[in-house]
């Protein structure tokens, strides 16, 4: 994973909240889809960098994830 240059406009994309995230502070994630990419930014501070994975790294996040 790397930070993203900015070559997707944050604001004109659907930012989806994780579901283990909650309204009383602590750790929230955000993710969109943009091209062929995962984009997952902090959802407490929009303004900071994202960071964009591939689908195919972030497929194997995925699985790895579930497995825990």
């Amino acid at each position: 994973m790397t930070p993203e240059a900015r070559t997707h406009e944050a604001a004109d994309l659907s930012w989806f909240k994780s579901s283990y995230s909650s309204n009383e502070g602590g750790e929230c994630v955000e993710v969109a889809v943009a091209e062929q990419t995962m984009l997952v930014r902090d959802s407490k501070d929009v303004t900071r960098p994202y960071l964009a994975v591939g689908l195919t790294g972030w497929a194997d996040f995925v699985r790895y994830a579930a497995r825990s």
